[in-house]
C-alpha cells in the first residue's frame, strides 16, 4: 500500500563520489523515479539512477539562484502523491544543517510516508580527509560544529573555549570569524585549516592561524569548504601517508606503479568494474577496446550500457553539467500563459525535464498542455516525453533539429503562429528559431536550463590519458567538445604539459567519435578532425558507427 500511494526518502549523500555513499543510500538511488538534488551534491551520482528518473536539480547552495524551500516542499509532496519513489538527495548528512524539517513537515501534513537515510557529513569527513583528527587525548577532548549562516545568533564567548571548532558554510565570512574569536581571547597563534570540495578530486587544503588564514586565501575560491579550527590542524602533516623513501631505483618504480594501478582501480565505479570483465570477452565486437565517454552529468548510464553490451570497457569523464538558469522568470511566466502558444516545442531531454519540473513548481501537470501540440526532436526526447503520459505531435524523421522546420506539419500555417521553445540559456541553435521566424511564426524562446562546462577531468579518465589506454572518445553535442577541450588545457599530465598539448599528438590513436553532423563540425574546429560520425544521431546509431569502425579496420584503433 506504501508503494502505491509513493514514498519520499530523505538522503545523504555523504562527501564526494559514491565511495562515501551508503550502501542502503545507493540502492535507493537506483531505484528512484524521481531524484530531487542539491547543487553539492557530488555529479557522479546521478548516473546511478536510471534513465526513466526524472531528476530535478533545485540549487541550494549558498549565495547562488535556487528553488525555493517552499517549491522544494511542493515537489515532494506532487510527485509522492503520484504514487512515486522520490528520493530527496542532501549533501552530507539529511539533519546536520540541511534544512530537513520543513520537508518533513510539509510530507507528514499531506500524509505522505517518508524515511530519512543518514549520510557521512562533511563536518567529520571533511577533517578525516584532511588527515586531522577531530579529537585527541591531549590536544582535544572535545570538539563542536556550527553553520556560519548567522554569525550575531552564535555565543562566541563560548565557543571560543572549545578546543576544536568545525564551522560549515563560512567561506564568506571567514575574516569575521577570525575576529571574533581572537576578540573573545582565542590566541592569533591557534592553528586553522580550510579544506574546499572535500572528498571530491579537486580537493584542496590550506592551514595557517587565525591570524593569517584571512590573508593567505584572500584572492582564493575556498567555497564550499569545512573550517577546522584548534591545535589538532597541527597533526595534518604527522598522520599523512609516509613518503616512498630508501628505495632502490627500481623498488620505487615498481611501487609507484602499483600505487597508480590501485588508485585507478579505486577511482572506477563498480559499473565500470563491471563494464572491464565484461570486455574481456572474445566474441564482442568492442571486446578490449577501451572508450572515454563525455556526455553530460546525469546523462551517460543508458550510453555506457550500450557500449559495454558491445564488450567496451566504458570511463565516464561528465564535460557538462546541467544547472538552473540565472532566472526562471521567463519560463514561469510562459507557464502562466500556455493558452496562448499552439506548438511546444522541445529538442532534448534537459528541455523536458526543465520545462516540466518548472510546470510543477507552479502546481500544474500535463493537464495543462491538453490544448498544445507538442514537437521533440529525437527519439530519446519524445520517450521523456512520453514517461510524462504525453505522446508527441510530431517528431522529424531525421534526428536533429534543423529538420523541425523543414519537415514541420503545419508550415502553410506558419504565419502568425506562436511556438514555446525552452532552451539552453546559452549556445542554443540560433538557427532554429531564424527559419520559424522567416516563416512568419513568433518564437517566443525562453532559457528553462544552462549547461556549464564541468570543473575537472575525472580521475580515471585522466589516468586513462596519460598512460595511453584511451581508444575512442565520445562526443554528443558541440558543446561537450569545446568544454572537454578546455578541460584538457586546464588539467596537467605532468610539469609544464597539458593534457591538451599531449592529446594533440596523439590524433592517430585516438579516435574521435561524434553522434551528428554539428558535432562532427565542432570536433573539425577543437581538434582538428573526426574519425567517427553516427548516420543516425542517436546514442544507438553512435553506438553502431563506433562497432562498425571498428569491425573495418581489423578492431585495431
Amino acid at each position: 500500500m506504501v508503494e502505491q500511494q509513493g514514498c519520499v526518502y530523505l538522503v545523504g549523500s555523504g562527501v564526494g563520489s559514491v565511495d562515501y555513499l551508503t550502501v542502503r543510500g545507493l540502492l535507493l538511488l537506483t531505484q528512484a523515479d524521481v531524484l530531487v538534488y542539491d547543487a553539492l551534491v557530488d555529479n557522479e551520482l546521478l548516473a546511478w539512477t536510471t534513465d526513466r528518473c526524472l531528476k530535478l536539480n533545485v540549487g541550494k547552495r549558498g549565495g547562488q539562484d535556487s528553488v525555493s524551500q517552499a517549491e522544494i516542499n511542493h515537489l515532494l509532496v506532487t510527485h509522492c502523491q503520484q504514487g512515486r519513489r522520490v528520493v530527496r538527495l542532501k549533501s552530507g548528512d539529511p539533519f546536520i544543517f540541511g534544512r530537513c524539517t520543513a520537508e518533513i513537515a510539509a510530507l507528514k501534513q499531506a500524509d505522505c510516508w517518508f524515511e530519512v537515510v543518514p549520510g557521512i557529513s562533511s563536518a567529520l569527513a571533511a577533517p578525516l580527509l584532511a588527515d586531522i583528527p577531530l579529537t585527541d587525548p591531549v590536544m582535544s577532548r572535545c570538539f563542536a560544529v556550527l553553520s556560519a549562516h548567522d554569525l550575531a545568533a552564535i555565543d562566541w564567548q563560548t565557543l571560543a573555549q572549545i578546543e576544536t571548532l568545525v564551522i560549515l558554510m563560512g567561506a564568506k565570512h571567514l575574516a569575521e570569524i577570525v575576529d571574533r574569536l581572537q576578540q573573545r581571547g582565542r590566541s592569533p597563534h591557534t592553528p586553522i585549516a580550510i579544506i574546499r570540495w572535500a572528498g571530491h578530486a579537486q580537493q584542496q587544503i590550506w592551514t595557517g592561524t587565525l591570524a593569517t588564514i584571512a590573508q593567505q586565501t584572500e584572492r582564493q575560491s575556498i567555497a564550499p569548504c569545512v573550517i577546522v579550527i584548534g591545535e589538532v590542524v597541527n597533526l595534518h602533516t604527522c598522520l599523512q601517508p609516509n613518503p616512498i623513501q630508501n628505495k632502490g631505483q627500481q623498488e620505487v618504480i615498481a611501487m609507484q606503479n602499483w600505487v597508480r594501478e590501485m588508485q585507478r582501480a579505486a577511482s572506477l565505479s563498480s559499473i565500470q568494474r563491471f563494464s572491464s570483465v565484461l570486455s574481456s570477452h572474445p566474441d564482442l565486437p568492442l571486446s578490449g577496446k577501451t572508450i572515454l565517454m563525455t556526455r553530460s552529468v546525469g546523462q551517460s548510464s543508458q550510453f555506457t550500457e550500450l557500449l559495454q553490451q558491445q564488450g567496451a570497457t566504458v570511463i565516464e569523464t561528465p564535460a557538462l553539467e546541467i544547472v538552473p538558469p540565472s532566472s526562471w522568470e521567463a519560463l514561469d511566466q510562459a507557464i502562466e500563459q500556455l493558452s496562448t502558444f499552439d506548438w511546444l516545442i522541445l529538442t532534448s531531454t534537459n528541455g523536458v525535464d526543465a520545462f516540466f519540473e518548472r510546470l510543477a513548481a507552479q502546481g500544474k501537470d500535463a493537464r495543462a498542455l491538453a490544448e498544445i501540440k507538442i514537437a521533440v526532436v529525437g527519439q530519446k526526447t519524445a520517450t521523456s516525453l512520453q514517461q510524462r503520459g504525453l505522446q508527441p505531435d510530431f517528431i522529424p524523421t531525421d534526428f536533429v533539429a534543423d529538420a523541425l522546420v523543414d519537415q514541420f506539419p503545419d508550415r502553410d500555417h506558419l504565419p502568425g503562429m506562436h511556438l514555446l521553445f525552452p532552451r539552453v540559456e546559452t549556445g542554443g541553435r540560433e538557427l532554429l528559431v531564424q527559419a520559424f521566424s522567416a516563416q512568419g511564426a513568433i518564437v517566443t524562446e525562453v532559457a528553462a536550463y544552462e549547461s556549464a562546462c564541468a570543473r575537472s577531468i575525472a580521475p580515471a579518465a585522466l589516468q586513462a590519458l596519460q598512460q595511453n589506454q584511451v581508444d575512442i572518445i565520445t562526443f554528443a553535442s558541440s558543446k561537450t567538445v569545446q568544454c572537454f577541450y578546455q578541460l584538457l588545457e586546464r588539467s596537467e599530465l605532468k610539469p609544464d604539459l597539458s593534457v591538451a598539448h599531449a592529446f594533440l599528438p596523439l590524433a592517430a590513436q585516438i579516435q574521435i567519435a561524434a553522434i551528428g553532423p554539428q558535432t562532427a563540425a565542432a570536433c573539425q574546429r577543437w581538434f582538428g578532425r573526426v574519425d567517427i560520425e553516427a548516420r543516425e544521431y542517436t546514442l544507438e546509431g553512435l553506438t553502431q558507427a563506433i562497432v562498425a569502425w571498428v569491425s573495418a579496420n581489423d578492431r585495431s584503433c
